[in-house]
């Protein structure tokens, strides 16, 4: 495996497989990724589906059991120390450290990675400001609020400007307020050339942030690209809806053996004719009912949205 330059991230048939009483559990099944540098890349998946051991992988916290994965062209576990060097990492839980105020947190972190005194007092200060926590300065991060701790560690993970910034489920337990907030200040990171690879099981989340998208289930990858991409890859269905002022037309009869049609549903006057290719249909409706003599009295195209293609490739059931 031999990552490109402009290649930040690259894994390839990468697994993990945990020994268990009952038997080897495997976690992450053979997953290729490619993040490109200065991307906001997400990995889009349910609990349990294995974002968080990929990150682990990718970040040296685990190792793997097979394949290769490298960061910044340095392989995580023949590199690992060069790797750590070029890297921040926001984990889902508070990592703060209590004993410290949040300057402390910040000064700590940039002493660790070879900055001086002056060099990390100034650096913290910088980051405080950056993310709005000036007048926290010397409180103790655990009496901080969850967006303020987040943005804490956010900070904390910059302090050595990293090349590539992992984010594993960042607002994951934030109010409304808190979590579109963050996701401005992630915006900015990027739009300052940020390589930022983050997992999250928020559909809107994933939308709103990231250029493209890989949606993993049960430590496989199902399908990437961008959001516009899997809506268009994924088979799922686009919903025509027709209420006609009497019966849906005869001639409509045969329309759910036709190629491209899921299903058709039919109730009273109304069809609804679920649809991959979905192109002049709406028209077609509108034109039965016309030749039938029927009017319609209310039409509606939804096209489908990444939580629909996540149901489709995913599933329903419930996850704990």
């Amino acid at each position: 495996m031999t990552p490109t330059p402009e290649i930040a991230v690259k894994t390839d048939d990468l697994r993990k497989t945990y020994a268990g009483p009952k038997g080897d559990v495997p976690a992450v099944r053979g997953i290729d990724l490619d993040v490109r540098r200065g991307e906001f890349f997400g990995l889009l998946g349910p609990n349990g589906a294995g974002k968080s051991t990929t990150i682990g992988m990718l970040t040296t916290l685990v190792k793997p059991t097979s394949g290769k994965a490298s960061v910044c062209g340095f392989d995580v576990v023949n590199d690992a120390v060069e790797v750590k060097r070029r890297i921040g990492m926001v984990s889902q839980n508070n990592t703060l450290d209590s004993e410290l105020t949040a300057v402390e947190n910040l000064e700590f972190r940039g002493r660790f990675f070879g900055l001086g005194p002056r060099a990390a007092r100034r650096r913290a200060e910088e980051l405080l400001e950056l993310f709005g926590l000036t007048d926290r300065r010397d409180g103790n991060p655990f009496e901080l609020s969850g967006g303020q701790a987040k943005r804490l560690m956010i900070g904390r993970a910059l302090v050595h400007r990293p090349e590539v910034l992992f984010l594993d489920e960042p607002t994951a337990g934030l109010d409304p307020q808190n979590r579109v907030n963050l996701w401005d200040l992630l915006r900015d990171l990027q739009s300052q050339g940020q390589t930022i690879l983050l997992t999250t099981h928020y559909m809107e989340e994933a939308e709103v942030l990231c250029d493209r998208l890989a949606v993993v289930d049960h430590g496989e990858v199902l399908a990437r690209g961008t959001v516009a991409e899997l809506k268009d890859s994924a088979g799922a269905d686009t919903v025509i809806t027709v209420s006609y002022d009497g019966d849906v037309p005869a001639k409509l009869d045969g329309l759910a053996a036709r190629d491209g049609i899921s299903k058709v549903e039919v109730n009273g006057g109304q069809v609804r004719v679920f649809s991959t290719a979905p192109e002049g249909l709406l028209g077609e409706l509108v034109s039965a009912g016309a030749a039938a003599g029927v009017n319609v009295t209310d039409a509606s195209q939804l096209r489908p949205s990444l939580e629909t293609v996540f149901l489709n490739l995913t599933g329903r059931d419930y996850r704990d």
